[in-house]
């Protein structure tokens, strides 16, 4: 089924994987939003469980080994062009994940990847509503 102008809504993984106090992100290597950091996530392939996805999708692009351990939301991503066609539309399953192994290398799904400290947030180059998406849930989750 293509990404663009889909018959259905494609279901998608991401996880934010906070370890000592740094945060898990990578490099968007494509579009939307290509060339900025963001948290680690992809398309759920057939047959894999949400939960497989999240691992195999941050192992991916991070080369770090994780264990999903909270469902955070569930939101939907919905682009139309201009005549208003729906040309993109995600279903994407947010988790929160402890890392369990590994040191991060970039991917071939990933041209950077890297552990940013928490108090780097306002700094770093990525879309103002996945920052927001990150402190809420380290607000939330009570984490430090």
């Amino acid at each position: 089924m293509s990404r663009e102008y889909p018959a259905f809504p494609i279901p998608g993984v991401a996880a934010v994987t906070i370890n000592k106090g740094k945060v898990l992100l990578v490099i968007r290597g494509k579009s939307p939003n290509l060339g900025k950091w963001g948290i680690p996530g992809g398309v759920v392939e057939v047959g894999e469980t949400v939960e497989e996805a999240v691992v195999r999708e941050v192992y991916e692009e991070t080369n770090i080994v994780v264990k999903p351990i909270k469902l955070i939301t569930i939101f939907d991503s919905i682009g139309r062009d201009s005549e208003g066609k729906v040309r993109i539309h995600y279903v994407l399953l947010e988790y929160l994940c402890e890392y369990v192994s590994g040191e991060v290398k970039a991917a071939s799904d990933a041209p950077d990847a890297k552990w940013f400290a928490l108090n780097e947030m306002d700094s770093i180059n990525m879309m103002e509503n996945t920052r927001k998406f990150v402190k809420q849930v380290i607000k939330q989750e009570g984490i430090e």
